[in-house]
């Protein structure tokens, strides 16, 4: 098996995006490689990209209604010290759930994200201190 990995553009930020890698097979590989020559794409990525985005498409309407039935946030969800003392102020306790991208801020100790954050759910990625993730592992889903 091949393995493609596909990579961010340059200008865009981290927290836009996530590289992944994939393995797949000789055949399929061979087809992709196909279409770029044949200029149906600009290159791997492009075709892949292109798949996701179709295949993400045909399932919008599933989407919306598990991310309205969970209550996830779309898209970003960023977490502060401040919202967090707030929280501990009123003596409520966070349940991030997030589609998308969670960032636990980089001033979030483990002590304060402990005491403030009940769980994790985030289908994405979270960026947080290796600390603050040691921290809540347990409460990560």
């Amino acid at each position: 098996m091949n393995q493609i990995t596909t990579q961010t553009p340059a200008k865009l930020k981290l927290a836009e995006s996530e590289k992944i890698t994939i393995n797949l097979g000789f055949v399929d590989l061979g087809q992709i490689d196909l279409l770029v020559a044949e200029s149906f794409y600009s290159n791997r990525t492009d075709f892949i990209r292109t798949a996701i985005r179709n295949q993400l498409s045909t399932h919008a309407d599933a989407v919306k209604q598990v991310v309205a039935r969970k209550t996830l946030v779309l898209g970003m969800q960023h977490v502060s010290a401040a919202d967090l003392r707030a929280l501990q102020a009123a003596r409520q306790m966070l349940e991030l759930r997030v589609l998308g991208l969670a960032v636990i801020a980089a001033d979030v100790t483990p002590e304060l994200a402990l005491a403030t954050i009940a769980s994790i759910e985030v289908l994405g990625a979270l960026q947080a201190s290796p600390a603050v993730k040691t921290a809540l592992a347990d409460r990560l889903r």
